[in-house]
């Protein structure tokens, strides 16, 4: 999934306007909606402030994270596992 559209599915699942993101950021809702639509990438502090605004982690947003598509049960799973496995050793 690109960035564009995990920031519109974030902006959407609060039921926030593009109008209104972009107010906060601030910049232009025209130019908004190109971030959204991946035609133009956010400079760092349009970004910083998308993950402000939506309560998105900027390290899962740009898959900086290798464990980032994991939900938290699956990292909880994988925690325990590991304990086991040392404890087996």
């Amino acid at each position: 999934m690109k960035i564009g559209e995990k920031i519109r599915n974030a902006r959407e699942d609060l039921d926030f306007s593009q109008e209104y993101v972009a107010e906060k950021i601030p910049m232009s809702q025209s130019g908004y909606s190109k971030i959204e639509r991946d035609i133009q990438e956010p400079s760092l502090e349009q970004l910083k402030r998308i993950c402000e605004i939506l309560n998105l982690s900027a390290d899962s947003l740009l898959c900086l994270n290798e464990y980032s598509r994991l939900s938290q049960n699956d990292l909880s799973m994988l925690k325990d596992l590991k304990s086991i496995i040392k404890k087996y050793q």
